[in-house]
């Protein structure tokens, strides 16, 4: 296996800042880049920078790509049935699944327990979706049919209306028991 990128060994600060220039620079200028690097006391050749630049770009445009997929999961199916969810979750399933089979995975680096936990948690999040929007439509008919209830009750005494008529239409018209 070859030896770990140095650019792993930057400290958080430092990483990130040389994440967004080489974002800002379109992936390029990696001898400025170097250059800098070792202005704030890290020797990193740009063939390493390079290297690494590769592997994050790589890994931005796939970003992108599953963004572009999900958005058009979204735009292509109403959120009926909880699709755009499942949908969703199904995406970033195969795609962290993809990852793991692609990456050489150093174990203390990478808790693989936590990536399946959240594997897990995707899952549980979706069934709770379906669970709530079940509760808020239960409750939305419920709250529905009391109103229709109520000028169902006003309407029939304004035109004269016994209680048995309004009962009736309550019952057989609008189907409420």
């Amino acid at each position: 296996m070859p030896p770990r990128s140095k650019v792993h060994a930057l400290p958080k600060a430092v990483k990130q800042w040389l994440d967004a220039a080489l974002v800002e620079g379109n992936f390029s200028g990696y001898e400025l880049l170097s250059a800098e690097l070792k202005g704030r006391g890290h020797g990193i050749s740009k063939t390493g920078l390079h290297r690494y630049g590769q592997a994050f770009e790589e890994r931005l445009q796939t970003l992108k790509l599953v963004t572009q997929q999900a958005e058009a999961v979204v735009a292509a199916a109403p959120d009926d049935d909880d699709a755009v969810n499942q949908a969703l979750v199904r995406i970033t399933q195969e795609k962290l699944f993809n990852l793991m089979l692609n990456l050489e995975i150093d174990p203390k680096t990478v808790d693989i327990a936590k990536i399946t936990k959240s594997i897990a948690d995707l899952a549980r999040s979706s069934i709770n979706v379906k669970k709530f929007r079940g509760e808020v439509e239960a409750e939305t008919r419920k709250r529905i049919r009391e109103e229709q209830s109520a000028k169902l009750e006003q309407g029939a005494k304004a035109r004269g209306m016994g209680p048995e008529m309004a009962e009736w239409l309550r019952r057989e018209v609008l189907g409420m028991a």
